[in-house]
């Protein structure tokens, strides 16, 4: 029988710029997070309808490669999971909705405020 593997947190990080989304995959691996890279909103839908319920954040940016962006991904990811910790960014102004719960962050946004995010989202 092998040891059971304690729970790390998941995270989807979805945006289309690689320096970008490595840097977020490189600050949330540091915090204990298991992470998910995704190009496009429909690799992250992908990911969502495997995973939803074991996701606890997920970041994404509004400008994303497909037909789907980010504002439009966030609605789906809070429909299948309304737990999960959803965060927004983007270097203009927003111009849809977000879904309840979610947060938009504008950019350029901190290192910190990742890592603080983390946290909140492991908590709740």
């Amino acid at each position: 029988m092998g040891q059971a593997q304690p729970f790390r947190a998941t995270a989807p990080i979805v945006e289309d710029d690689v320096m970008q989304r490595e840097m977020l995959c490189l600050l949330l691996e540091e915090s204990g997070y298991q992470v998910i890279q995704c190009e496009s909103a429909e690799a992250a839908e992908r990911v969502l309808d495997k995973n939803a319920s074991a996701l606890c954040l997920m970041l994404t940016d509004v400008q994303l490669a497909g037909r789907m962006n980010g504002v439009e991904l966030a609605h789906v990811a809070k429909d299948r999971n309304p737990r999960l910790d959803v965060v927004v960014t983007s270097g203009r102004p927003l111009m849809q909705p977000l879904p309840a719960g979610a947060k938009f962050w504008a950019k350029p946004w901190a290192p910190l405020d990742v890592l603080r995010e983390a946290e909140l989202a492991q908590l709740s």
